[in-house]
């Protein structure tokens, strides 16, 4: 059984909104007293947790609060949340930023960060020179560095600039160098936020290989903040969704955890569209739209992935009895062009009769390979003859997810068609 490489005991983390400080030098040096003695903070104050979404009541908020959860050596985990979850956070206290307000943190062996672009470099020094700055922090000698020198320069690929000072990088060229020492300066746990997503995506593709190398090939424990769905079931092998500074969902399989986080932040269907529609004044038949996907169980979700297996149920009220009702459902993108269309005449296994009552009517696509983006679905409905009985322009808006379609995880690039097809290439 693995050994625990990295456990939070109770972590909690409390920032004081506006003025730093507790307002007086004397209840300052007071804090100062305890806290060097190893006493809590007298000034410490219950606050509220971090929801970014309302009006704080309280001068002080929990970025975290109460964070309980093991990592065991080798694993790969991915951590999951809405912007000011508390992700940052949580890698930030692992890297020893910033200190916790309560609680300890455990770690086994040596940690290399890349949390923000340009962490941990001098400006001034030559990227030459901050490759041994930062391994010199990692307790590295300079001969082991020097071994490793022009294979994170190689990786990096900004030999050309590699004795300019790091104040002249690009963004790009900064986070770059900075992955590289932070992959190949053999650390045991490798702590990367979603900072790769400033680098272009040739070398996130790189950097997410040279993860699964250092996981996999050599055993390492990771973790890796991102909001790319793909990235993180690529990568990942385990997972955790934080929300509001809080665990919404413990350690999990990582299917179960990027499951959980799309239902979670699944939209209800905008009732702008369906406002009107259940009162007696009209006599509108379709009355509710629900989309499932292999993630089921939950009444409606409009986060999907591409490639997902999707079953759309129609809630149909009618107030008599129809024979062969022909249902037509279409799918836009956000430009309002027609990607894909459907109808019970062409698909349909049996003839529809709608009963004087609700009126459940599914369709079920084993793979809806939509490329990421915004999409639409209008639906209308017609009868035997052809005559117009409802039609509603806008039923649900569905947001598409990336997704290892190919089963590869390499991903197509997102200005590459409007679909993807799964396909193999093989020498024959």
């Amino acid at each position: 059984m693995s050994e625990t490489a990295i456990k939070f005991e109770n972590i909690s983390k409390q920032y004081r909104l506006g003025i730093v400080g507790t307002g007086t030098i004397r209840d300052d040096i007071n804090r100062w007293w305890h806290t060097v003695r190893g006493k809590e903070d007298p000034y410490l104050k219950i606050g509220e947790v971090n929801d970014r979404s309302s009006k704080a009541n309280s001068k002080y908020v929990w970025a975290l609060k109460d964070i309980n959860f093991d990592i065991k050596q080798g694993d790969v985990v991915g951590i999951i949340g809405k912007n000011g979850a508390g992700k940052s956070t949580l890698l930030k206290l692992l890297s020893r930023v910033t200190s916790p307000t309560t609680g300890c943190i455990k770690a086994k062996g040596r940690i290399a960060s890349l949390l923000e672009v340009g962490t941990g470099f001098h400006p001034e020094l030559t990227g030459r020179e901050n490759i041994y700055m930062n391994g010199s922090i990692m307790g590295m000698t300079k001969a082991e560095i020097t071994s490793k020198l022009d294979e994170i320069i190689d990786f990096a690929g900004i030999e050309k600039y590699i004795d300019t000072p790091t104040k002249r990088y690009s963004s790009g060229m900064t986070v770059r160098l900075g992955f590289a020492i932070a992959a190949h300066l053999e650390p045991e746990i490798l702590v990367v936020d979603e900072v790769l997503a400033v680098g272009d995506a040739e070398f996130q593709k790189k950097a997410i290989g040279k993860m699964q190398d250092v996981s996999r090939g050599e055993g390492k424990t990771v973790l890796f903040v991102s909001h790319n769905m793909a990235s993180i079931k690529a990568l990942c092998d385990k997972g955790i969704i934080l929300k509001d500074g809080q665990i919404y969902h413990p350690v999990d399989n990582i299917d179960t955890i990027v499951n959980t986080y799309l239902e979670m932040n699944s939209n209800d269907v905008d009732n702008e569209h369906w406002r009107d529609r259940n009162t007696d004044k009209l006599t509108a038949f379709f009355k509710d739209i629900r989309i499932g996907t292999q993630r089921e169980n939950s009444n409606i979700t409009t986060n999907i992935l591409t490639g997902d297996r999707v079953q759309i149920n129609l809630l149909i009220q009618s107030k008599e009895i129809i024979i062969h009702p022909k249902i037509f459902l279409s799918i836009y993108n956000k430009d309002g062009l027609l990607i894909a269309h459907t109808n019970t005449e062409i698909s349909l296994e049996n003839e529809i009769i709608l009963k004087e009552d609700l009126n459940t009517i599914s369709c079920v696509f084993d793979s809806l390979p939509l490329q990421i983006g915004e999409y639409r679905i209008s639906l209308s409905m017609n009868d035997v003859y052809g005559a117009k009985l409802d039609y509603l322009e806008t039923a649900i808006k569905l947001n598409i997810e990336e997704n290892n379609i190919y089963k590869s995880g390499k991903l197509q690039a997102r200005h590459l068609g409007m679909i993807l097809l799964p396909n193999i290439w093989r020498e024959i």
